[in-house]
Formats: structure tokens, sequence, C-alpha cells
């Protein structure tokens, strides 16, 4: 199907419009003219007969009736009893019935019909024109008859038909050049962000979107356009630095892999201390290997949601001393030190164990990656009144502000400046999203400049069975 373009569409639907319009006037000039006409002398000539009856005998009468003839273009001839005229209207325009012998015929029949009000319709033979009379009995002795055309046989109908000529004619060229301005006035701005929304396709993220017409949607579209392209371009950033993140992570294990399985088969073959010093080394890198690659599975179902919790109930300071068991040899290699704060002895909440036992050991590990040179982590779970609090603190340098909306996102914690992770895989935090947000769990962190940063969560009370111990 052949398409046009928006500035050819816009000129249709104005031309389209005018003459839908054109013809509107047309068919009412035209068709309905005569038809409007009868109804409005009808309701003309009622009104005029009202007001002769309502003044009869007011000694003014016969300027009313003048002044009623002239405001009504009707005209207005008033008899007596046997049908000769006393007044007659000083309107006498064309179409009224004269006062000759061949038109007395309904006067006299109203006149013996002892009726007080008769409406006729006849034909004039003066002008040949459809007539309307309508006949009223004044008093015994009087009586008056209005009569008008029917048909609008003066020559203001063929003026109107005239002037509706060259009325269409103008309309229709002001329409096409009025619509072939408008169109180019409202198509331009899209079709110059049509063009470089092309570009933007293209990977040029260098591109700005705008309009310099004051049309709302015009604007608005622009302003949309630009904060999708913003995004794209964070986006196209956080793809780049996740391959090179990823690739990282994943080429120092494997080539520490390499050089110690090397280094076990040509440089301690014979010696079988070294050689399980070398398998150790070896293990510890293919465990990195398995939780990066069990991190992006477990982000991959979190993010196509097919995880379904599975809860149950448990006790949260247990869990989290469990945890933090594992770090151990941490405490006793590295000199880190792991400061637990609780206010309560036991506290036993319904969720899913464990995603809640990855969300905090995710939000330790990251803890551990970024803490200051005092190498010190806390971690603190507070009862409060309408749910649990848990905080985990590092005392690094912080992070910055506009960075905080996106901490997150994957691996944007590493962005531009990637060191390797003591533990995780730069994926903990994307997890702990997700987790979270399946839980229905508000979190969030605060963060000051070289003062570390907060990462916490809360567990609602009110969806929780909690007991005390």
């Amino acid at each position: 199907m052949k398409k046009n373009s928006l500035h050819i569409k816009i000129w249709q639907y104005f031309l389209i419009f005018s003459l839908l319009i054109l013809g509107f006037l047309w068919t009412f000039q035209v068709l309905f003219l005569n038809q409007f006409y009868r109804i409005n002398k009808t309701k003309d000539i009622a009104e005029v007969a009202n007001t002769i009856i309502k003044y009869k005998d007011n000694e003014n009468v016969a300027n009313i009736i003048d002044q009623e003839a002239m405001d009504k273009s009707v005209c207005i001839e008033v008899v007596n009893e046997k049908a000769y005229t006393v007044y007659t209207s000083m309107y006498f325009g064309k179409g009224c019935v004269s006062g000759k012998e061949q038109n007395l015929k309904y006067k006299t029949d109203f006149i013996k019909s002892n009726k007080t009000r008769q409406t006729y319709e006849l034909i004039n033979p003066m002008y040949d024109n459809r007539t309307l009379i309508q006949a009223i009995k004044l008093d015994s002795e009087n009586y008056a008859f209005i009569n008008t055309s029917m048909d609008p046989i003066d020559g203001t109908v063929d003026i109107l038909q005239t002037q509706l000529i060259y009325v269409t004619i103008i309309v229709l060229i002001l329409s096409f050049i009025i619509a072939y301005f408008i169109s180019r006035h409202i198509s331009e701005p899209i079709v110059e962000m049509n063009k470089t929304a092309k570009g933007l396709a293209k990977g040029k993220f260098d591109v700005s979107f705008h309009s310099q017409e004051d049309i709302l949607e015009l604007t608005e579209l622009a302003s949309t356009l630009n904060y999708a392209k913003d995004e794209l371009e964070k986006t196209d950033e956080l793809r780049q630095d996740l391959m090179a993140n990823v690739s990282h992570d994943l080429k120092t294990p494997l080539t520490m892999i390499k050089a110690y399985a090397e280094m076990s088969r040509d440089l301690h073959s014979k010696d079988k201390k070294k050689q399980k010093e070398d398998m150790d080394i070896i293990i510890s890198e293919v465990d990195r290997l398995t939780i990066l690659v069990n991190d992006i599975l477990e982000l991959s179902k979190m993010q196509s949601n097919i995880n379904e919790l599975k809860k149950e109930e448990f006790d949260l300071i247990d869990l989290t001393k469990e945890i933090l068991y594992r770090y151990k040899v941490l405490q006793e290699t590295e000199n880190y030190k792991f400061e637990f704060n609780h206010n309560e002895k036991s506290l036993t909440i319904t969720a899913d164990k464990k995603k809640i036992e990855q969300v905090i050991y995710n939000l330790i590990n990251n803890a551990i990656n970024y803490t200051g040179e005092d190498n010190k982590i806390i971690i603190n779970i507070t009862k409060e009144e309408n749910d649990i609090l848990i905080e985990i603190k590092d005392t690094g340098k912080g992070i910055k502000k506009e960075d905080l909306p996106y901490i997150w996102d994957k691996y944007y914690k590493n962005k531009k400046k990637h060191k390797r992770n003591l533990v995780g895989t730069g994926l903990g935090l994307s997890i702990v999203k997700n987790i979270l947000e399946l839980h229905n769990y508000e979190f969030g962190v605060t963060s000051e400049n070289n003062n570390g940063s907060t990462f916490y969560f809360k567990i609602p009370t009110k969806i929780n069975r909690i007991s005390n111990n």
C-alpha cells in the first residue's frame, strides 16, 4: 500500500475539510433554502396575526399593522363583512395578493365560515407563486388577511447562489495555499526529528532533538526522544562495560588456572606439597568462575520472572550469623573486621530463606570490596515499630550522588574503574534488587563522600509473623 508523507496527508485532510464545509453550504443554500424559507414565513405570519389580535382595539392599530408588515415583509389587508378593503398595509412587496375580483373568493369563504382563524395556500396569478394567507376575525364587521409568498421570488436567491460560486472558488484557492503552508509548518519538525532518529539508530548519540514550533505535542515528542537518547546512551555504555567486566572476570581466573596447571605439570610434578597448593588455587579460581556463571544465570531467571518465592519461617539473626561465619577466612588472612549489631536475640520471619540469604551475602560482599583501609564492615538488624531494618555499612569513599540511581544496574559500580573483586562477581547489587522487588520490600542506599555507604532493606512486620526470644 502506497504511503504518503505527513505533509501531503495534512494538505489532503485540510482540502477535504474545506470541501465538506462548502458542500454543506451548497446543500443548505440550494436544496433546503425554499423549505427553510417556508418554515420561517409561516412562523412570521402567525406572529403577525397574534400581534394584530392583541392590539385590534388599540387606537394606533393602523401604525402597528404597518410596523409589523414592514418588520416581517408581509402584506396585511383589513376588509369588512362585504369583503371590501378597509385598510391595506404600507408594505406591498412582490408576491402579495392584490385586491382584484378574482382573488376575493377565499375572503368571502372565510367571512361566511364564521371561523376566528383560517390558513389558506393558493397560487398568486400575478406572480405565479405559492402564497400563504392567514385570515383572522377581528370583530363582527372586520377581518384581517395576512399574506406572504412561500417562494423566495425576488433576486435574493440568485444573488446568494452567484455569491456562493465566487465564495467556493475563493475558499478552494485559499484552502489550497493555507493547507500547503500549515502542512509544511507541522510536518517539517517531525521530518527533522525522523532524520535525527535515524542517526540515533546508527549509534550516533551526539544528536539532539528539538522543535522550534510552539506546539505542545511536538515539544513533548522532542523531550521524549531526548530522554530515550540519553537512556540508550547509558545502556550502550553499560553494555560495553558489562562485556569488559565479564571478560575480565572470566579471563583472570582462566589465566590463573592455566598458569598453575602448567606449574603443577612442569615445575612441581615431583613436589606433592607444591602440587597441592597449585590444585587449591585452581579449585579456588574454578569456584570463582562457578559463582560468576551462577550469578548470571540467577539474574537472568529473576529478570525473566520465572523465579517463584518459596516462603518459610526462619530466624534472621541465626541466618546472618551463619553467613558471617563463611568470612572467617578473611578475618584470619586479610584482617577484615565484621561488626554485627542486633537489638533482639532472635527474629523469626516468613520469607524465601535462600533468597534473603543471597541478599545479605551479596550486600556483605559489596561492602568487603569497597570498604576503607580499616577493612571494617558493620551489619545492623533493628526491630522497629512497623518493620525490621537490615543495614550493611562500609567505611569506603562512598558513592557520588549522581551515581546512586544507577548502582543497582549490572556492573555499574565498576564503570570505568573496574577492579578485580575480592569476592563476588559485580552482579550482586542487581541480584539484590530483583530479589527485594520480588518480595516487595523497601530498599535503598545512603552514602557520604569519604564516609562510606549504607545499603539497607526493610521487612514489614505486618506481613511477617515475628517472634522474639
